[in-house]
């Protein structure tokens, strides 16, 4: 994208999505893995402008802790970024795969096949890596992308849009980005019906609060992760400690990231203390229920108070409570958390069936850390976003999520009596 072009109004980018789509649809697998890998390759010459750029963004940005760390690139994540998009490349296309066939008594011979969405359109806060992860994935599915990311990373995003834009045979259009100075322009792409295909809010509670409310092209919600870990009374307690440790200080400011412990009351006198100690010595803050708080006394424990159940934090900060056992563990996270990614840790085997079976996230977990919720741990490439609803896709999606379905009908004259 060229200066000149990032003048363009709203409408005008969205017309050029419109367009370009029909152009990317049509290209065949060859054709998009060529335009990816040359992206990558363009990325990689490019290392030393993308920094520059987010330089510029993080001394204006005025951010701090998990945000700023969101924001920030250096030249390890930025050569991750090039990889991540020859993974994308190195995928199975699922566009045009057949997804099933069949002969009608008349003679009518039916096919289901995958087709392009057509324009995608995602509003994303102060992560630059979504920009070329995004739009990796939409253009191996041959889908025009629209871009609306945050302000705290425009230079970035410009920057980054400028190299993608650049490489050679990639359509006109083919990845827009929106001004991030003016909220007006989410409100136009919120309200692109006819334009946009589909709509992908990827943030906090409150950005995708604000979309679910106000948009009315179809969305796909993701992100808010409100997750939990539950160490059963059969739990392993040094597989406890390592799968706590990991999914609440590996990465805090990720939506992936554990948020609440919930300890069966059997083992909570000794396992309270021994985790709370651990948690602390990795500088996160902990709150506790009334019998955390009891058990835990002369730590540094705060009392939990009632939204704080329900908080998504980013940071290192933790909730603890104690429950009667699996069935209150999973009614308590079915109450409060955001249908993202939970966790129990437990050799009783029955007891992980029971969780498996009855929590109703995107993502539930056995004996491992709700840190692999992710496209790339999956074994998708990179990622959209963790869809936390139901209709469409659930859980971390890529490729073939970004694909719709249409019938090929192919007959020899027949008629309907």
């Amino acid at each position: 994208m060229s200066p000149v072009a990032d003048k363009l109004s709203t409408q005008s980018k969205l017309l050029r999505a419109r367009a370009a789509a029909a152009q990317l649809g049509q290209l065949s697998t060859a054709e998009k893995n060529r335009l990816l890998f040359a992206i990558a390759d363009a990325i990689d010459e490019q290392v030393e402008s993308v920094l520059a750029a987010n330089r510029a963004d993080l001394e204006a940005s005025g951010l701090g802790g998990a945000m700023r760390e969101r924001l920030l690139l250096n030249r390890e994540r930025v050569v991750a970024i090039a990889q991540g998009v020859r993974e994308v490349a190195a995928l199975p296309d699922p566009v045009h795969e057949t997804v099933a066939e069949w002969t009608r008594p008349n003679g009518l011979r039916i096919r289901k096949v995958r087709v392009p969405l057509g324009v995608v359109g995602i509003i994303y806060e102060s992560r630059p890596n979504v920009t070329v992860d995004t739009a990796a994935l939409a253009l191996k599915t041959g889908n025009a992308i629209v871009l609306r990311g945050g302000k705290e990373a425009a230079h970035t995003n410009q920057r980054l849009v400028e190299i993608l834009g650049r490489v050679g045979g990639l359509p006109e259009g083919a990845i827009e980005l929106l001004d991030s100075s003016t909220r007006d322009t989410v409100t136009e792409l919120m309200k692109a019906r006819g334009f946009v295909d589909v709509l992908i809010p990827r943030g906090g509670p409150e950005l995708i609060s604000f979309v679910a409310e106000h948009a009315s092209v179809p969305m796909i919600e993701t992100g808010a992760g409100n997750c939990h870990i539950f160490v059963d009374e059969g739990a392993d307690l040094d597989m406890a400690d390592r799968i706590v440790i990991n999914a609440k200080t590996q990465r805090p400011s990720v939506c992936n990231a554990a948020e609440k412990l919930l300890v069966d009351a059997r083992i909570a006198e000794r396992y309270v203390p021994r985790i709370t100690r651990q948690l602390l010595d990795h500088n996160v803050e902990v709150r506790g229920d009334r019998a955390v708080c009891r058990m835990a006394a002369g730590l540094k424990v705060n009392q939990a108070q009632p939204q704080d159940w329900s908080e998504e934090y980013l940071k290192l900060c933790i909730a603890i409570g104690v429950v009667a056992g699996v069935d209150q563990a999973i009614a308590h996270i079915n109450r409060y958390s955001t249908k993202h990614s939970d966790a129990i840790v437990t050799q009783n085997e029955e007891n992980a069936r029971k969780f498996l079976r009855c929590v109703d996230s995107a993502a539930v977990y056995w004996n491992a850390s709700t840190r692999f919720s992710d496209g790339g741990e999956f074994g998708f490439g990179a990622e959209m976003g963790i869809s936390t609803q139901k209709l469409h896709c659930r859980g971390p999606f890529a490729l073939t999520e970004l694909t719709s379905t249409k019938y090929e009908v192919v007959g020899n004259g027949q008629v309907r009596a």
